[in-house]
């Protein structure tokens, strides 16, 4: 008795079963379009926009200890920049955004610095929601007409609950944060 015809007529019925079973795979829906509705106005962009791009960023918000402005002897917690990897909605890394400046900077070549418009508040222990008006981009790629970034759906990234006083002045701590931020265009750059 041998294995051999065995082990090949089985290897035959498995490529017939995984053959028939491609030809009726069925494509993922595509993703729902992304609505703004119950976000809190001041993060809203204006209407006459439409979503280019949504991305994940993930990564960490760098905090120093410093004293406070015009309270001598008072220290807090400051924001110094962020350093996160921006990912599609599949998963795969598609860019950076880091700062100061606030820059997003894509694997296409393309990149952009915004200025914050307006900020709202996110779930406890997460940054706020925030509205940034887009600089012009530079090189070409995804990010050339985008007019507006929102950063929604946070996750941690508030100043680290340390003591922060005289003895930690200069200190820097990172924290972990997750955001989704959504790229916007004029509707008529479509």
């Amino acid at each position: 008795m041998t294995t051999r015809p065995l082990f090949v007529s089985t290897a035959l019925a498995a490529a017939a079963l995984l053959s028939a079973c491609a030809g009726t795979m069925v494509a993922a829906p595509p993703m729902a379009a992304y609505s703004q509705d119950t976000l809190p106005a001041a993060v809203q962009v204006p209407a006459g926009h439409r979503v280019a791009m949504e991305a994940v960023g993930a990564g960490e918000i760098t905090y120093e200890c410093r004293e406070k402005a015009a309270m001598a002897g008072q220290h807090e917690w400051v924001f110094v920049g962020p350093d996160a990897t921006l990912q599609d909605r599949g998963g795969r890394a598609i860019g950076r955004y880091f700062g100061p400046p606030a820059t997003w900077a894509l694997q296409d070549g393309s990149s952009l610095t915004g200025i914050q418009l307006a900020v709202a508040p996110a779930a406890p222990g997460s940054i706020p929601l925030q509205l940034v008006k887009a600089n012009p981009a530079m090189g070409s790629g995804a990010l050339v007409g985008v007019t507006h970034i929102q950063r929604v759906q946070t996750r941690g990234g508030v100043a680290p609950a340390l003591p922060c006083g005289a003895a930690e002045k200069g200190k820097r701590e990172t924290v972990k944060y997750q955001a989704d931020y959504v790229f916007w265009k004029a509707a008529a750059a479509y």
